[in-house]
């Protein structure tokens, strides 16, 4: 188990990948994820993440608090409730919340998740 501090400004190789093609809405979104640290029991998450333009459909099993670095988002609640973020701003997603990410401008931003067992 890591035991050192974290760093999550320092360099670190990106995957790149993109939403599921059914769930994609509109553009064609591309992203980069950063993932950090993982701890041992593969339940928490925390990283940088980034994507270009797009919306697509999502449905959180997991917990996430984002920190927007740049850019500017909007998500959507199945019940119609729209939030924009941009930078500075710092929000949690919880886990079973249904609806729209959008990114109205490139972004990144920073991650930490929680994934609890099933």
């Amino acid at each position: 188990m890591a035991t050192e501090l974290i760093d999550l400004a320092s360099p670190l190789a990106a995957e790149s990948s993109v939403p599921e093609a059914d769930r994609v809405l509109a553009g064609a979104p591309q992203q980069a994820i950063a993932n950090y640290y993982s701890d041992p029991s593969q339940q928490f998450f925390a990283g940088r993440w980034s994507s270009t333009k797009g919306k697509w459909r999502i449905r959180y099993t997991e917990s996430e608090f984002c920190a927007i670095l740049t850019g500017r988002v909007a998500l959507v609640s199945a019940s119609g409730v729209r939030r924009e973020f941009g930078p500075g701003a710092a929000f949690v997603v919880p886990a079973g919340f249904a609806g729209t990410w959008e990114v109205l401008e490139d972004c990144t931003k920073l991650y930490a998740i929680f994934e609890p067992r099933t």
